[in-house]
């Protein structure tokens, strides 16, 4: 990692262990200890348990022991082999996909008191056996090896460029929120929390423990890239990914801060140029075709090999359609903006990136007119949980308002499907990696 202010990579002796906020802001918590789990203080834990956060305190029953606390902190010390499972998970937080799960993890479980003197639920575990878990959760582990590596390489310097960015004063590189008459502005970095290094989630990474690990592949790919990060001219990149770019990447300063970064520019998602989106006239024509693309999927049964469980429910994503009622779409706005703009009148792109995603649009109501960006606000304010991405055009038909769209997710860096069709059309990781991040080297973090 770095030392603060230098520009150099530093190449530290071992991997660190990180913090894994696995729940957040809970009142109660539930699971089961396998092994022996060692509080401090006290002998060998394990069985059914549960937790309780009451007034800023935590207490910690068992059904072999007695209780501990109440206190701020618990830390149970796992023994070599020892697991521990949590009820009730949720995965997919404010997305389409949310829902519940019962997950099992390795490492040590902490609990603490934080916002709200609600509890944290705090997994301690040592970087490589966390990116295990993240490259099965986020992909299938059966997908090919060479895109397994090329996920463990930017998954791990993702977290390094992290972590090094929060010892660095709790940096916080730009504000999320820009608020004036007519103009709301937000965007949500990732990583921003304060009693973990990392949450369990997609504002993160997605970590869901060892449920998910179902095969030696993706164990095997962080093995063998042990260590190893995306760097641009020396310093460990902050590498971003998605799940489909819809043809043509984003720019990260359309997704967060007005900033460029080199590393993390737009670039076509094929073996064939595409031009980057400039008009509206051009992002029309653009969505409502169905460009080559490495993430355009055409093989019967390719999601399958590459997909998990949870996002093969997602269909139709690399071109996609929603359609509201006038009635219905103003609903939303009322609920998901807090606004009420009375009769809906436009909905106007004021700003496109080059992959065709919207970074501003203005809503016109009867009553109100309002801006509203970055992209992912954009997307919360416009469906019940999120639109696949806003990189789309709207038509009206009658009462009718449909949206066409393009891609899934934010769209910046490596596209995970497009990544995972390289890989089976004969890419190496590198050259993956290589297509996506532009300048990039590959070096040792340790």
């Amino acid at each position: 990692m770095f030392s603060p202010g230098s520009p150099d990579l530093k190449v530290m002796k071992d991997q660190p262990k990180i913090t894994v906020g696995l729940m957040d802001r809970k009142a109660e918590v539930s699971g089961l200890l396998e092994g022996n789990f060692y509080p401090d203080g006290a002998g060998p834990l394990s069985g059914r348990f549960s937790a309780k956060a009451e007034g800023g305190k935590i207490s910690f029953l068992g059904e072999s022991h007695p209780k501990i606390g109440p206190s701020s902190s618990v830390r149970l010390k796992a023994s070599r082999g020892s697991r521990f499972t949590l009820h009730s998970v949720t995965i997919g937080n404010r997305f389409h996909w949310e829902r519940k799960e019962d997950q099992t993890f390795q490492g040590d479980l902490i609990l603490r008191i934080g916002e709200g003197q609600m509890m944290a639920v705090i997994n301690e575990i040592p970087l490589e056996d966390y990116l295990s878990s993240v490259i099965s959760s986020e992909m299938s582990p059966a997908s090919p090896i060479e895109f397994l590596k090329a996920h463990s390489i930017l998954s791990r310097s993702w977290l390094l460029a992290h972590l090094h960015r929060n010892h660095r004063m709790k940096e916080r590189l730009t504000p999320a929120e820009k608020i004036t008459d007519g103009e709301v502005i937000r965007w949500y970095d990732r990583g921003e929390h304060n009693l973990f290094d990392v949450c369990a989630d997609d504002h993160c990474q997605r970590y869901q423990g060892i449920t998910k690990i179902l095969s030696g592949q993706a164990e095997e790919a962080v093995r063998e890239t042990y260590g190893q990060v995306i760097t641009c001219q020396h310093k460990i990149c902050d590498a971003r990914f998605s799940k489909a770019c819809g043809g043509i990447t984003e720019n990260f300063e359309t997704v967060w801060g007005n900033r460029s970064v080199p590393y993390l520019k737009s670039i076509s998602d094929a073996s064939v140029p595409h031009r980057p989106i400039r008009t509206e006239e051009e992002a029309s024509r653009w969505i409502l075709s169905k460009p080559e693309a490495y993430c355009h999927i055409k093989e019967e049964g390719l999601l399958e090999r590459i997909l998990p469980h949870v996002d093969l429910q997602t269909k139709d994503f690399f071109r996609w359609r929603v359609e509201y009622s006038q009635d219905e779409l103003e609903e939303i706005l009322r609920e998901k903006s807090g606004f009420d703009f009375g009769s809906l009148r436009e909905i106007l792109p004021l700003q496109r990136g080059p992959s065709g995603r919207i970074s501003r649009l203005k809503i016109v109501g009867s009553k109100l007119s309002m801006i509203v960006g970055k992209e992912l606000e954009i997307r919360r304010w416009l469906s019940r949980s999120h639109l696949y991405s806003s990189a789309f055009i709207v038509r009206r038909q009658g009462d009718r308002l449909i949206f066409h769209g393009a891609g899934w997710g934010h769209g910046v860096g490596l596209c995970q499907i497009g990544a995972a069709v390289m890989a089976i059309r004969g890419f190496l990781a590198e050259g993956i990696l290589r297509h996506y991040f532009t300048g990039m080297e590959i070096e040792k973090g340790y």
